[in-house]
């Protein structure tokens, strides 16, 4: 959970690398799970808890292929991504992972999506000659 506040600097600094070095072992193909095999996996955002024991890992399936698959393949691999993160990351704890869907991407297609409808930009180029 992140405080009111946002996340400390300490959260979004340990969360960047641990971002780098998950991305890092799905791209070498470290495990083993058929449902993992061949996919190219976007690790867009890794969230952790105040005490750094808990970590989200927000990703993405190129193509948004068998996403659900993939996510809980990936859940179900936690312990070793958990694992090989102890070999490339120096912390005190190695936080406990889960992985979640990142949506952010079909966000920003329907914001695309809104913002390319005629009403919308009619209004936006009508808006332009006002100004």
């Amino acid at each position: 959970m992140h405080s009111p506040d946002g996340p400390s600097q300490r959260q979004l600094r340990v969360g960047e690398m641990l971002r780098r070095a998950i991305s890092d072992v799905l791209a070498r193909g470290d495990l083993y799970d058929t449902d993992l095999a061949n996919t190219s996996i976007t690790v867009g955002e890794v969230r952790t808890s105040p005490d750094l024991k808990n970590a989200t890992v927000f990703v993405y399936p190129l193509g948004g292929q068998n996403a659900d698959n993939v996510v809980a393949a990936l859940n179900k691999s936690s312990g070793e991504v958990r694992y090989a993160l102890t070999k490339n990351v120096t912390l005190k704890h190695s936080p406990k992972i889960k992985f979640m869907l990142d949506t952010t991407f079909d966000q920003m297609d329907e914001t695309h999506r809104l913002l390319n409808q005629e009403n919308v930009t009619r209004d936006l180029d009508h808006d332009e000659q006002d100004v």
